[in-house]
């Protein structure tokens, strides 16, 4: 499913007049509900699931946070390559809590499980919580709160022991 049929859905279900449409298929997971408690209209989540053979995630609106391997780089010490990063699956926004007024997903030395919130990434107004797809413990965030990131910009380094 490309951009251009999500935004066909989402316009399809506003003028349907449906409060919550949720759809799943094998790779992806999308819930659209509108008329928000907030007032603010129309509220869009979409989470890719992995698929078992493909190391990372592919660029999709709201997908699950993906994983690999964490390269040693020149300024992190040789004792990172236990640890597993944890990399941005789209372009956009990043943001450590669910809203302004909410504490933050997670904080460094938090152990997290498959399907546990890490973060939201904001792209093209629509808000994509990221799932952790690794269990383990929190070891750093690389991104500060609000920053611009990257498909696949390392987000967390996660120690998976």
């Amino acid at each position: 499913m490309d951009l251009k049929d999500i935004q066909n859905l989402i316009k399809f279900v506003a003028k349907s007049g449906a409060s919550e449409v949720k759809l799943e298929t094998d790779d992806i997971k999308i819930t659209i509900k509108t008329g928000s408690e907030d007032g603010r209209g129309e509220t869009t989540y979409i989470q890719q699931m992995p698929a078992m053979s493909q190391p990372h995630m592919q660029m999709q609106p709201q997908a699950t946070a993906a994983s690999q391997q964490a390269p040693p780089s020149s300024e992190a010490p040789a004792t990172d390559s236990k640890f597993i990063t944890i990399k941005s699956p789209i372009i956009g926004t990043f943001y450590r809590k669910p809203s302004p007024d909410k504490p933050v997903f997670i904080e460094v030395g938090d152990t997290i499980n498959i399907g546990d919130v890490l973060c939201v990434i904001e792209a093209m107004k629509l808000f994509n919580e990221i799932e952790s797809e690794v269990s383990g413990k929190i070891v750093k965030v690389l991104i500060d709160d609000s920053s611009p990131v990257e498909f696949d910009q390392p987000l967390f380094l996660v120690d998976p022991s």
